[in-house]
């Protein structure tokens, strides 16, 4: 029998079929002499089938007359070996995923022998078989619809009461192996995605819906996994988190995409059941009780995770109803999220039962009532308490832009972008936030007056009497969730600021903001962040954004612009307009974008960014480099702030000069950079040695040409007198010549390279790591014939480098000059005279 079925025949015949079948019959048990032509059996037969689908029908009703899918189930009984059943899982896949056919699909799930498959107690400690489990349980998914899903379920008077394929598969929802977890959710999307109301009953009633709190319970696991990457990143700089904390940040927001999905099926009382999970397990004893700036005993989770997972769950799980909950808990004090042994505050008096010291000037269009309820110090209620827990949640935010550090900064901005940019939150919560942009506030109170609203003309045209009628408004709804929190979830919550009005919180956000800016330790990127969120918020009204904030913001500027100005003086001053160009238009696009410019997962990286510069001392030329790109960018957004916050627009360029023309006595013409050059003229005669005893003669010559400027070595042509060859050159920015201490004809010239690795993008890698170690400053020695020429030599480079600040400093005067560049910004004015980023290639040489 076993030669016989070796011998030439064509495969794919209905003979080779029945011939199998025929074969397959005759089997009673499944040994080592066997399995060979059993395996090879399964896999043809597959074939054929597939086969028959696409080309003959006959095929297909052989199958179904001979019974062979019950053959498949009698193979299975009687073999114990671990390769025949990983042929079966694969053969019956092979042909679902591959059947065309609507008839044979619902041949292939009519019989309880798909079901006696899916619930069959294979060894699933074998790896390669649970895979070929799991994908044999994806491809029945892969089939299902309205009418395929009936024939997999049991029914008792209309109701579902099981549900194999959906039962076996949850149970490896949670397993080790990430790709098992993935079939799993791609199976539960196809079933929850098919809209068959009974299963939908059967999937959300007890015990089935503990599912979705084991997510949520999973999930929990894996963000405080997350945190204790993070935490050891921030504890030790030299942790190699490189790739785990990437990696745990894809499987969260997977996680998340995933409940998205789910929600996104319409299946009822899902979208409840994920709320009251993450409020529950996540939100309300983990996150949230985080977002204090002093360390409280008890707390699970770090305060930068904690901001950043609160984003994700916002932009990602679009529930209304979750949306607005969290945006309400931020109105609660940190002590309603905290249990009594945590945090008992002592004697605590609200800020906003007592009125503030001091009025901000131009508040004078307030009522009484929010002039006492526009500002709290919270530096000083953290220092007169063992914690915040005592500040509401929002206030918290809010006390990170004023005293945090950079990466709490940049979480807070980013919570508050997250909640502004949410759709799925009412606008009446954004506006009691703070965080309602200006123009949907009159949009929303012109409807109500075209409509015939009188609330809504007199909040128009009334700023008093609508924030009293907004506040009281307010309240009450919020009253409501609140009520909601402490009958549904067990928090009680009861907070004066909740009285207060939308008005007096708009100031206090715009206050926090501008306090950003005035801030000195903090970084670009996160100035940036808070440009575009007060590019948001920027009201139309002279009573909110008044003159106290412009002359905090114009303060600030001042400061920022004598530091670019001492830049001019600095290492990089050749680069400077370059960068400066550069960040003009980057930063221009990311404030008036419509959307952050940056991730909420980027804030997880922040504290990294500088780590990859381990062994660079602050006083090379690389360190200095960054600084000054730092500030570079910090006073270009502080350049457009003045520009916007005054209503005018940003013009495409910075208004700068253009290069200069190359003056007749200077050096660079004298020397004929601009022809046929190096004449050398001025060049002094010096020797170096690049090599360990290999001593060589060359001509030194420092050279400026407009802000770019070099230092060089020529040798002297031999037949044409006073010119050379240039065999030599570097950046004559930062060289800082110094003469030897102890032989006076030995000059000392630090060498930078002519560009930053931040600058080049090749160099850079993901999160703004540059990919390189750590980088040192080149170094010459220059001897010369005497002291004389040592010191001709340092007064050259002085005379070159003063020529070359002294052009950059021309060419930035106009941007300096505030007031002009302001009036300018007018349309009606006319566009201002701006140059384009151009720069002599400083490797032009």
């Amino acid at each position: 029998m076993w030669f016989s079925f070796w011998r030439s025949r064509d495969r794919f015949s209905f003979d080779e079929l029945r011939y199998l079948t025929d074969q397959l019959v005759k089997i009673q048990v499944v040994n080592d002499v066997n399995k060979d032509f059993v395996i090879e059996a399964l896999r043809s037969i597959a074939e054929l089938i597939t086969y028959g689908d696409q080309h003959d029908t006959t095929f297909f009703e052989f199958f179904m007359e001979k019974q062979i899918m019950g053959e498949f189930v009698r193979i299975l009984k009687i073999s114990r070996n671990m390769t025949v059943s990983l042929q079966l899982l694969q053969t019956i896949s092979i042909m679902i995923q591959n059947l065309k056919n609507e008839h044979a699909i619902y041949y292939m799930f009519s019989n309880e022998h798909m079901n006696y498959l899916i619930t069959y107690s294979f060894d699933f400690k074998n790896e390669e078989l649970l895979s070929y489990y799991i994908s044999f349980l994806r491809a029945i998914s892969g089939k299902l619809d309205r009418n395929t899903i009936s024939l997999l379920v049991k029914t008792q008077e209309d109701e579902v009461v099981s549900f194999p394929l959906y039962v076996e598969a949850i149970r490896f929802a949670f397993h080790e192996e990430g790709m098992v977890r993935t079939a799993v959710r791609a199976l539960t999307l196809n079933v929850y995605h098919v809209g068959d109301d009974s299963v939908n009953r059967y999937v959300t009633s007890a015990p089935h819906s503990d599912y979705f709190s084991n997510l949520v319970k999973f999930f929990r696991k894996q963000c405080i996994d997350l945190n204790v990457l993070v935490s050891d990143t921030t504890t030790n700089l030299g942790a190699d988190t490189t790739s785990s904390i990437p990696a745990a940040v894809d499987e969260i927001e997977d996680n998340l995409y995933y409940f998205s999905d789910i929600i996104s099926a319409g299946i009822p009382d899902v979208g409840r059941l994920f709320t009251d999970n993450i409020l529950q397990l996540l939100i309300f004893p983990l996150l949230l009780p985080s977002l204090t700036l002093k360390a409280v005993k008890g707390i699970q989770m770090g305060a930068v995770t904690s901001l950043y997972l609160i984003c994700c769950i916002l932009r990602i799980v679009k529930i209304k109803d979750l949306s607005n909950t969290i945006a309400a808990a931020l109105f609660c004090p940190l002590e309603a999220f905290l249990s009594k042994s945590v945090a008992e505050p002592n004697g605590y008096m609200s800020g906003y039962d007592v009125a503030h010291e001091s009025q901000p000037p131009g508040s004078n269009n307030l009522t009484k009532a929010e002039v006492g309820n526009l500002s709290v110090d919270v530096s000083i209620a953290t220092e007169n308490d063992s914690c915040d827990c005592h500040l509401s949640l929002r206030e918290a935010l809010l006390s990170y832009l004023t005293s945090g550090n950079d990466v709490q900064v940049s979480g807070s901005l980013s919570v508050l972008a997250t909640l502004l940019q949410t759709k799925e939150l009412d606008e009446s919560m954004s506006d009691a936030l703070g965080i309602l942009p200006q123009r949907k506030q009159h949009k929303k109170l012109l409807l109500q007056a075209l409509v015939g609203e009188s609330s809504g003309e007199e909040q128009l045209f009334s700023s008093e009497s609508g924030s009293l009628r907004n506040g009281i408004e307010f309240g009450s709804e919020l009253d409501g969730c609140l009520q909601k929190f402490k009958e549904q979830y067990g928090v009680s919550c009861s907070f004066l600021e909740v009285r207060a009005s939308p008005r007096v919180h708009r100031f206090q956000v715009l206050d926090a903001l501008v306090s950003v800016f005035c801030r000195s330790n903090l970084s670009a990127e996160t100035f940036w962040d808070g440009g575009w969120l007060l590019r948001q918020l920027l009201p139309y009204s002279e009573a909110e954004f008044n003159s106290h904030h412009r002359k905090l913001l114009k303060e600030s500027y001042k400061n920022c612009a004598s530091a670019l100005i001492e830049e001019t003086r600095g290492i990089w001053p050749d680069i400077l307009i370059t960068v400066l160009c550069d960040a003009w238009k980057k930063c221009k696009r990311g404030i008036e974008a419509s959307s952050p410019r940056k991730e909420p997962k980027d804030i997880l990286f922040s504290s990294r960014k500088f780590s990859t510069e381990d062994g660079i001392t602050s006083d090379s030329s690389f360190a200095a480099g960054e600084r000054m790109c730092e500030l570079v960018k910090v006073f270009v957004l502080l350049h457009q702030l003045q520009i916007f916050t005054h209503g005018r627009p940003l013009p495409e360029q910075p208004p700068i000069y253009p290069p200069a023309d190359l003056l007749e006595n200077s050096r660079a013409k004298s020397a004929g950079i601009d022809a046929s050059g190096p004449k050398l003229v001025d060049a002094v005669p010096c020797r170096i040695a690049f090599e360990r005893g290999k001593e060589r003669h060359f001509r030194f010559l420092a050279i400026s040409l407009g802000e770019s400027g070099w230092v060089v070595l020529a040798e002297e042509l031999p037949l044409k007198q006073h010119y050379g060859v240039v065999r030599v050159a570097a950046p004559l920015a930062g060289c800082n010549p110094k003469i030897d201490d102890k032989h006076s004809k030995w000059l000392h010239l630090r060498i930078r390279p002519y560009t930053l690795p931040s600058m080049d993008p090749a160099r850079s890698g993901a999160y703004g790591k540059v990919k390189t170690k750590a980088l040192v400053d080149g170094r010459w020695t220059l001897a010369f014939r005497d002291e004389e020429s040592c010191k001709s030599a340092l007064a050259m480079i002085s005379e070159e480098l003063n020529l070359q600040s002294n052009e950059v400093d021309k060419r930035l005067k106009p941007l300096l000059d505030l007031e002009i560049v302001v009036e300018s910004s007018n349309p009606s004015l006319g566009p201002p005279e701006a140059s384009s980023s151009y720069s002599t290639p400083s490797n032009s040489l």
